[in-house]
């Protein structure tokens, strides 16, 4: 787990770099440089034009939304998740470029296509994250507008990970589709251009997730188990649920109840401070707690040795107090599903990179995804615990997409198989 890989200051020379900045006047002479070749040559027409949603696009995210990332005075944290994502978006944007440069087809235009889709299939995929932890992000005694304002900015916020792969296939090929609409191209031969690269891009996109600690899997005691450091989501995940000590301290499940100490671990310095099981912490390091949740995090945050905790309740006659000697050890072991899923996703692509020559018909390589994809996740879930059951059901939201994708693509099937055989993408060594 790597979660924070480089932090950039937020002034350079004295001058500001995020915000109304250094960092958006190089955005403003990039942008102009690019239009300015691209008018060059090629003119003026549709193609360069369709870069200017997504110039502006960044522009707002410099200007708007990167101040907002940034920690105060600390700058902007380069987190491994941004990074793998990063070069997820790299890997497939270079095999889908090559792929299309062995059908003949201009790289330009294979640009373009998948800048179309990119920007979408990130609000999509970070919408479907937030609106399905929408509790996590309210905010208390928020009006309804200031909860709206505040859930639209953490939908760009995707620096700390948080990104659901069925929301940017849907976004993401919502924005496929207005581009080839737009530009007349053949959509299922499009979308079989562009399967093998969304597989790459996700293959590298989990090894993100793994460095982030999200989409974390059950207990396991196999050889390659990993145990997360603490302050990690499934660390705190283990201890919600009761299954780690935090500084000696467990409390019940409920994190909304007062904060009744539930065990005491033995040869603790809680326990030779004489803390009990039963009693109601009022107060840590000076400050009020009222709840577990609100415990737990406090206790989670002082992890650096040398530091003092000092814990108060409600029977006791005096504060327990005491010296952090060491960092809190790390969690129980866990399946890296993250990397199962990057591993499901690099087989899947190299697949249908093999299955492509012996496909009849355009439309067979996205149907394939959409089956062997869904398939994968569905088993992945059966092993990932951080996403509880839906509906009433043992099945949570992936597993019930998942079975939503197969349907779909059982229909996609239908429609390919009952076309003539042929293929819109002639290969050949090259652009004519």
């Amino acid at each position: 787990m790597l979660q924070t890989i480089y932090t950039i200051p937020d002034h350079v020379f004295g001058l500001p770099l995020f915000g109304f900045g250094l960092l958006l006047g190089l955005w403003a002479i990039g942008s102009l440089v690019l239009l300015a070749w691209l008018a060059w040559r090629q003119g003026f027409n549709d193609d360069t034009r369709s870069y200017l949603p997504i110039l502006l696009v960044l522009g707002a995210v410099v200007y708007w939304v990167l101040p907002a990332l940034a920690e105060e005075n600390h700058g902007l944290p380069i987190r491994g998740y941004g990074v793998m994502l990063f070069l997820g978006v790299v890997g497939g944007t270079a095999l889908t470029v090559w792929r299309g440069y062995r059908l003949g087809l201009d790289p330009d235009m294979v640009m373009s296509l998948i800048f179309w889709g990119f920007i979408p299939g990130i609000i999509g995929a970070r919408t479907y994250y937030v609106v399905e932890y929408w509790n996590d992000f309210l905010v208390p005694g928020a009006t309804p507008w200031q909860t709206f304002i505040h859930s639209l900015g953490e939908i760009v916020n995707i620096s700390k990970g948080g990104l659901v792969v069925y929301g940017s296939l849907v976004g993401g090929l919502a924005g496929f589709l207005a581009y080839t609409l737009r530009k007349r191209l053949p959509l299922w031969a499009t979308l079989d251009l562009l399967a093998p690269g969304m597989l790459l891009g996700l293959a590298l996109g989990r090894i993100g997730c793994f460095m982030n600690g999200c989409c974390f899997g059950g207990p396991c005691d196999l050889p390659w188990a990993v145990q997360f450091p603490a302050g990690s989501p499934p660390y705190v995940r283990q201890v919600q649920e009761g299954e780690l000590f935090v500084h000696g301290l467990k409390f019940h499940r409920d994190p909304m109840a007062p904060p009744v100490i539930a065990a005491v671990e033995p040869g603790s310095p809680a326990e030779r401070q004489e803390l009990k099981p039963g009693q109601t912490i009022r107060s840590i390091d000076g400050k009020p707690v009222t709840t577990v949740h609100a415990a737990e995090k406090m206790l989670l945050d002082a992890e650096q040795p040398g530091e003092e905790l000092t814990v108060v309740t409600v029977e006791g006659p005096r504060a327990a107090q005491w010296e952090v000697t060491r960092p809190l050890p790390r969690g129980e072991p866990i399946h890296p599903t993250q990397l199962y899923g990057a591993i499901g996703a690099l087989l899947l692509c190299l697949f249908l990179l093999a299955y492509d020559p012996f496909a009849r018909r355009d439309g067979e390589l996205i149907a394939l995804l959409l089956t062997l994809y869904p398939i994968n996740r569905f088993l992945l879930e059966c092993i990932r615990t951080d996403e509880p059951g839906v509906f009433g059901t043992p099945l949570d939201t992936g597993q019930v997409v998942s079975l939503m994708a197969l349907a779909a693509a059982a229909g996609l099937w239908w429609h390919v198989l009952r076309r003539q055989p042929g293929r819109a993408f002639a290969a050949s060594a090259g652009p004519a």
